[in-house]
């Protein structure tokens, strides 16, 4: 169990990585917080309350790019919930099963739209602290959770699409909200669910001739390429077609050395071929195997949403 707990805590701080909006600095996010105090002789004392509030509380109250330190941090807190969603699973003598993945699909869908209410300034402080990364996951998590239970307790064994019409009623409440807004851009809708099918769709055509990408023959990595692959469309028209710019190292440095964010669909390729063939090969547990490769279409296609439904209502 120790050596799932690692990897998974390495597969996810990966797409964390990929996907989430932060300036690298390195050891200097450590050695910031050093000074020297008067009061002790000019000791150099380490302030961990300023270290705490730089990296942890500013960014969410300023809703400013993640950093090194709570990158860490939140990739280990993911990684441990999975965990101990698999012990809650079994406890309450539940099965994470394909269909129970694919139904949870609609709350991804109103966590990333939620987000974006937030963008719109559509809820005012201290509310809208609620609405910015990490502690949206949280807050999503737990409603999620709560009404997971609930529509399982309420309707019996199957529960399956009472569950999923609450995510999908939740996710139309937050467009209605957002329609307020109006659309700028809904073309880009469009384009993203094109250019994101038509890569994965290559892939499938591809796989015909390659025996050793037979895992993608599994409907949730299927899921997985495809959300990934919406994510690097919402990615390649925001920065290649609008005013919008990479914040993350490694596909900044890659989109600077191509010149363009298409690159953002080989990289993606890149990481989750050898990962989702591992995790089938390593993971025995269906539960455990399940929740994780629900994580990584939660880190696909919440960013993808997010970023289409930004550029459509332009905020």
């Amino acid at each position: 169990m120790r050596i799932i707990a690692k990897g998974l805590t390495g597969i996810l701080f990966v797409f964390f990585a990929l996907n989430d909006e932060r300036p690298k600095r390195g050891l200097a996010c450590l050695i910031e917080p050093l000074k020297y105090d008067a009061d002790k002789n000019n000791a150099l004392v380490f302030d961990l309350g300023e270290w705490i509030y730089r990296y942890y509380i500013d960014p969410i109250i300023y809703d400013t790019s993640y950093n090194p330190v709570d990158t860490v941090t939140w990739a280990i807190v993911l990684g441990l919930s999975i965990l101990v969603l698999v012990k809650l699973f079994r406890h309450f003598d539940l099965v994470f099963d394909e269909r129970l993945t694919q139904c949870t699909i609609p709350f991804i869908l109103a966590g990333a739209s939620l987000r974006v209410v937030e963008d719109a300034n559509l809820v005012s402080p201290p509310a809208s602290y609620l609405l910015i990364t990490p502690l949206i996951f949280f807050l999503v998590f737990l409603l999620t959770s709560a009404l997971l239970l609930l529509t399982r307790k309420i309707l019996g064994p199957e529960f399956y699409r009472g569950y999923a019409a609450v995510g999908m009623l939740w996710t139309a409440i937050n467009l209605i909200v957002l329609s307020t807004v109006g659309f700028q851009h809904l073309w880009v809708i469009a384009a993203v669910f094109a250019l994101g099918t038509a890569i994965t769709g290559g892939l499938l055509v591809i796989r015909r001739g390659l025996p050793a990408l037979g895992f993608l023959d599994n409907k949730l990595n299927l899921m997985i390429i495809y959300a990934h692959m919406l994510d690097a469309g919402s990615t390649y028209i925001g920065v290649d077609w609008f005013d919008y710019y990479e914040k993350h190292v490694v596909p900044t440095f890659l989109i600077d050395l191509a010149g363009t964010a298409v690159v953002m669909f080989p990289l993606k390729l890149i990481i989750l071929l050898p990962v989702l063939s591992m995790i089938d090969r390593s993971i025995e547990d269906r539960t455990l195997r399940n929740i994780t490769k629900l994580a990584l279409i939660t880190l696909g296609l919440a960013p993808a949403v997010r970023n289409t439904l930004r550029l459509a209502f332009g905020v």
